[in-house]
């Protein structure tokens, strides 16, 4: 009665190497099933169709657009509809706008005052720029002093901003003094309010 439980334990132990192989290898085969469910079933050689998407040329401005194709976007820009943009010009025979035009001297002076050098460096970059204007520089005085007198001083007022110009890099064949004395008063007036208007050189553009 003894040797009864050592055979089956014995028995026991000759079923137990098969079920452990057994478990092994369906725990391999569900991962090998599982890594190949996991793998791309993407084809790389296999060519990939590309969308093309290539801008449409815009049309220039002022040119009627061509028919638009079928499958045009609905949302597209009409060219015509922009406006064109202009640049600020200048009219010929005038300087910018915003330059003035006249530089006012002291009585019986013809020196440039500091106050009016800003100007005429504005006017020198605008010549600097167009060799082909041409600036007439017109001297003028009030009604005090003789008609020859005048004549020289309104001259003299003309040389001063001609010399200042040429400094400033402006060419002398772009520029013309001239004298009018007290011929071509601004101001018709015999207080010093007219006369200050009086004293002065126009820049005329030709």
């Amino acid at each position: 009665m003894q040797a009864q439980p050592s055979t089956v334990r014995k028995r026991r132990g000759t079923f137990a190497l098969p079920v452990s192989r057994a478990l092994q290898a369906a725990t391999v085969l569900c991962a090998a099933l599982l890594l190949a469910a996991c793998g791309s079933n993407v084809n790389l050689a296999q060519d990939v169709p590309v969308q093309d998407r290539t801008a449409v040329p815009v049309q220039p401005i002022g040119v009627a657009p061509a028919p638009a194709a079928a499958g045009a976007a609905a949302g597209a820009v009409d060219q015509r509809a922009v406006a064109p943009v202009q640049a600020g010009t200048t009219v010929m025979g005038q300087p910018p706008a915003h330059l003035a035009r006249l530089v006012f001297f002291d009585f019986d002076e013809y020196t440039v005052r500091p106050e009016f050098v800003p100007l005429l460096e504005g006017h020198a970059r605008f010549l600097a720029a167009d060799r082909q204007r041409r600036l007439a520089l017109e001297g003028h005085t009030d009604e005090r002093g003789g008609r020859e007198y005048n004549l020289a001083l309104g001259q003299k007022r003309a040389e001063a901003v001609r010399r200042s110009l040429a400094l400033m890099g402006v060419q002398d064949a772009q520029m013309e003094a001239v004298s009018f004395g007290e011929e071509k008063p601004a101001n018709a007036g015999a207080d010093e309010a007219a006369h200050s208007q009086n004293r002065r050189v126009e820049l005329v553009y030709r």
